[in-house]
């Protein structure tokens, strides 16, 4: 459940790199939580006569970094090194390549005070297909044709398949968690759920074991691939994000500048989670367009016009601060906001201009770290096209 700042961590790392065709992005953010748990991996170009291979991956820790760190750093190398993978059975050397990682991690000197566990979404991408993975709640969805057409699904307990595993484990699954605790029902590390005499590792109160999904590239219509930590999935469903990834890719091709401002984004739609996220653009992606970027602009125009009125409207009055400028703005609905992120997503310019126009008051820009004005509707459950449990 972890515990909280009195105000976000806003510091972002960021990284970028390119090779296979291919251009990836990174942004994480610890933001309101007291450590940051989140890691993460992104290579374009594998050893061992891989070079024409790929592997992206985000890991949510949780109860700790320990878990998270040591699967962004070798969980690779233990899904390559299979038999199995070698012999080119890619699906199975994943699946042997967890689950024995996550045996070996479990005789770590470090590990045997550590109670901490994490999620693991990776994808290896290879000149025909995308091999996906996940373990647990955080998510990768790819975008194709314009329109979102495969997702992972999040392994939560009340999950029937999960929670028949949980409970005849000798587990229950109360308010949505396992044994009343965990939030997820598939995790790397969580030793103190994995100790169930006679019973194997995917039979567990928590398992190891991945979700593994294979498509094969569609070099005319696949777009993006993004993999991120359900601290972005919290506040944004998978058709919001992908629209807005699509709607800033057409006004500038750094993808550092665009996962930051998805990370920005889920901040202000009330996001309380350390956030991760891994954008991956195929040869099809959009490209920057001068007409987007006029409607881009144009909107920041209109934007600030319309602050400066509504400044101007309560210039007498004592109690306006940055807080009700939000409220006027979200009731009245401006045209043309970002799909998907909305409002939210044009905070920094608002608080820009606020300052400018209201230098007085600047202070009550801090509130909004308090007391969130946007009202988003929980993103419903994703369900993978291909199980459905």
């Amino acid at each position: 459940m972890g515990a909280f700042l009195d105000t976000p961590n806003t510091e972002k790392y960021n990284e970028h790199g390119s090779g296979n065709d291919l251009r990836y992005g990174v942004a994480s953010m610890q933001g309101w939580r007291v450590e940051m748990e989140d890691a993460h991996r992104a290579i374009t170009g594998l050893e061992g006569g891989l070079s024409d291979w790929s592997y992206f991956a985000v890991f949510d820790g949780h109860a700790g970094a320990l878990v998270s760190a040591h699967s962004a750093e070798h969980l690779l190398d233990s899904i390559v090194e299979t038999e199995e993978f070698k012999s080119e059975d890619v699906i199975k050397g994943i699946h042997s390549g967890f689950l024995r990682f996550d045996h070996k991690m479990r005789d770590l000197p470090e590990m045997s005070e550590d109670k901490s566990g994490s999620t693991a979404v990776c994808a290896f991408i290879s000149p025909k297909h995308i091999y996906i993975a996940n373990c647990g709640d955080s998510r990768a969805v790819l975008y194709s044709s314009r329109c979102p057409v495969f997702s992972t699904r999040d392994h939560k307990p009340a999950l029937p398949a999960e929670k028949e595993r949980i409970q005849a484990a000798g587990g229950s699954v109360m308010v949505e968690r396992v044994n009343g605790s965990l939030a997820v029902s598939r995790a790397l590390g969580d030793y103190e759920y994995k100790n169930v005499e006679g019973r194997g590792p995917c039979e567990q109160l928590v398992s190891p074991e991945p979700e593994i999904f294979v498509r094969d590239r569609d070099m005319e219509h696949d777009e993006f691939l993004v993999l991120a930590c359900d601290g972005i999935w919290d506040v944004m469903t998978n058709e919001d994000l992908c629209n807005f990834i699509y709607s800033r890719l057409l006004l500038t091709d750094d993808l550092e500048d665009v996962t930051n401002q998805v990370i920005d984004t889920c901040l202000h739609k009330g996001s309380r989670d350390n956030m991760s996220i891994v954008l991956v653009t195929f040869p099809a992606a959009p490209k920057p367009s001068l007409e987007a970027q006029k409607k881009e602009a144009e909107l920041e125009l209109a934007i600030e016009r319309r602050i400066k009125e509504i400044v101007a409207d309560h210039e007498e009055t004592d109690s306006f601060d940055y807080l009700q400028l939000l409220q006027i703005l979200l009731d009245q609905e401006l045209p043309n906001l970002p799909p998907g992120g909305g409002l939210p997503a044009k905070q920094p310019l608002i608080e820009q201009v606020f300052r400018e126009v209201c230098p007085n008051k600047v202070q009550s820009i801090s509130m909004t770290q308090i007391v969130n004005p946007y009202e988003v509707d929980k993103p419903k459950p994703c369900l993978d096209e291909v199980n459905d449990d």
